[in-house]
């Protein structure tokens, strides 16, 4: 019965998301790692298990018109009762005006320990990275059949909205506060490495594209794109009940370092303009344990602020998102 009451609300929630418009964490995912994710389990009272499986369904709504969906396994795995070590692999697909795409997301790894804690609140750590599925180089000759007699120099490299991969090994650090009532959170990430992304307005202007070029230039150029590094801080509220419980948050990430991109006109290094400052989200979310094994959770966000350029693609006028998580 439990089975087939959560399988409905996955179909119900999917399908009203395709109506939304779908965002959370406008970042490379590192605010959903570790003792930074949103909405973790908090009790003195229950012994919960070391080992979980869950899978996220989400959508997202760009500021374009590309539609990022996704689906993520997350796996936690503890070592001790202090020590927790997660495992995140996301499958994307994304439609917009310029196309579709889809493939492997990056993979996501981190260990988390716990620093402090007592009987009313928990000081934890996390040191991460984020692992590349592809050069973030996925073109228009990605979708094409041979066949069809379509030349190899058609090909166009899609903008960053539409890669599935950020393309750039990372690093990722981390701590959270965490009471029955509060999150406090903070976290680091700095891209190690540029990625191959060659995404040049020309190669989209009228009449390659059906679309004027003032549309075109909403999407920032990167080419070889090196991401600046973020900070994030992340405050939550919980009620938290018998059986279920109610968040509201806000997440804020600042980029403290411009972008880098290889110039599209003279072919050197330059810093772009516009791509630091702070990003803003007010999330809401709600949680319903089934029992100590058994849970479902459920988040939306709403983007406040944002930064005027957007190389990575990264940024989202809002998300919908379901989780179902089994502990064993």
């Amino acid at each position: 019965m439990i089975q087939k009451t959560i399988i409905c609300l996955i179909i119900c929630i999917s399908s009203y998301s395709n109506i939304l418009l779908g965002q959370g964490c406008s970042d490379a995912g590192f605010c959903t790692m570790g003792a930074m994710r949103p909405d973790q389990a908090y009790s003195k009272k229950i012994n919960f298990k070391l080992r979980s499986i869950s899978i996220e369904q989400y959508r997202g709504k760009s500021t374009v018109s590309a539609v990022i969906n996704a689906t993520t396994l997350d796996f936690n795995f503890g070592i001790d009762s202090k020590t927790t070590f997660q495992f995140k692999l996301p499958y994307m697909y994304v439609n917009g005006n310029f196309g579709s795409t889809s493939g492997l997301g990056d993979i996501s790894l981190s260990l988390t320990r716990t620093l402090w804690s007592t009987d009313k609140y928990t000081i934890s750590g996390t040191l991460g990275a984020k692992i590349p599925t592809n050069d973030s180089d996925i073109d228009t000759q990605s979708d094409l059949n041979p066949n069809d007699g379509f030349e190899p120099q058609t090909a166009r490299d899609f903008p960053g909205y539409y890669q599935t991969s950020l393309g750039s090994y990372d690093i990722v650090a981390g701590a959270s506060y965490l009471s029955r009532d509060w999150l406090f959170a903070i976290g680091y990430q700095q891209a190690l490495t540029r990625n191959e992304t060659d995404f040049r307005w020309s190669e989209w202007f009228f009449p390659v594209y059906p679309f004027d070029d003032e549309y075109v230039q909403r999407h920032s150029q990167s080419v070889n794109l090196l991401r600046g590094t973020d900070l994030m801080f992340r405050a939550e509220r919980n009620w938290r009940f018998s059986n279920y419980n109610f968040n509201l948050g806000a997440l804020f990430i600042n980029r403290i370092t411009r972008d880098e991109i290889t110039s599209p006109m003279t072919g050197e290094r330059v810093k772009v303009e516009n791509t630091t400052g702070p990003a803003i989200s007010l999330l809401a979310g709600a949680g319903y344990d089934f029992n100590v094994n058994s849970s479902l959770k459920f988040v939306y966000g709403q983007k406040i602020i944002d930064r005027d350029e957007n190389p990575d693609g990264l940024t989202r006028d809002n998300v919908l998102s379901l989780t179902y998580l089994f502990r064993f």
